[in-house]
């Protein structure tokens, strides 16, 4: 292991087992675009691998300066590919002209916003692989109807076909996390647009969930205040509905704005 010290406030957990490194890794083979960014490389585990690869282009981003100085003695080959910046600060689109696969180890306390992230980037970001909080890999993948079915959940599988691939127990960590981690695959899927008001959409799922308990009914009150709204779909709550059906409700509210 690298003298890189764990850092808890950027939520550091570097995996150290080898075959996991490998299994991940394995999950980009055959994936059309050999672009690789790896965001948060941390002490160069998955790095390892993905250097030895003819057939990739690989980048890799790092917010922290120990692990930045340590990749670059470690891998000079990198050169100006290894960037020191914050990934939620980062232009994509300045630095990759042609769309890429995103690799990663992702820190737990920010993974949504990773997330967030993709998602505005979503015709450059055609792939991602990452370990996250086994939770939170659980919820995205989840269909609806299902208990862990939430926000990030509808906005991702909007654009994006997700598997679950696997499971990895805590102890392959320096430091080991208190929770299981999960590894999935995100593949931007053939949808080009929402065929809805895109704000109106993520309005409409974000408040939504944030009564799940609540029909849809109950839970956009703010947003149906003065509307002669009548359709079953408002009797439902938002974990019942996927994709298709909250695109639905929002063409519907839309209308009914407009009459």
């Amino acid at each position: 292991m690298s003298y890189v010290r764990p850092k808890k406030s950027l939520g550091q957990h570097f995996l150290k087992d080898n075959n996991i490194a490998h299994k991940i890794v394995q999950a980009t083979e055959g994936l059309e675009q050999k672009t690789i960014l790896e965001i948060g490389p941390g002490t160069g585990v998955l790095t390892s691998i993905l250097i030895n690869k003819e057939d990739i282009d690989l980048y890799a981003i790092e917010v922290d300066s120990e692990s930045y100085d340590f990749l670059q003695a470690s891998y000079p080959s990198l050169g100006s590919k290894l960037i020191f910046k914050n990934f939620l600060k980062f232009d994509l689109n300045e630095t990759f002209k042609s769309p890429i696969t995103i690799i990663g180890n992702f820190p737990y306390n920010i993974s949504s916003q990773i997330f967030f992230k993709i998602l505005e980037y979503r015709d450059l970001v055609l792939d991602v692989v990452c370990m996250i909080q086994k939770e939170v890999a659980e919820r995205i993948s989840s269909p609806h109807g299902n208990k862990t079915y939430g926000i990030l959940s509808v906005f991702l599988q909007a654009f994006y076909d997700i598997d679950y691939l696997f499971t990895v127990p805590p102890g392959v960590f320096n430091p080991p996390p208190k929770v299981n981690s999960g590894v999935i695959h995100l593949k931007r899927n053939q949808r080009k647009a929402l065929s809805c008001n895109e704000s109106l959409f993520f309005k409409i799922v974000k408040q939504g969930f944030n009564q799940r308990r609540k029909t849809l009914r109950n839970s956009l009150k703010s947003i149906l205040v003065n509307l002669q709204l009548d359709d079953e779909i408002l009797g439902k709550r938002p974990e019942q509905l996927d994709v298709e059906g909250f695109i639905y409700l929002t063409n519907l509210i839309e209308r009914k704005q407009q009459e």
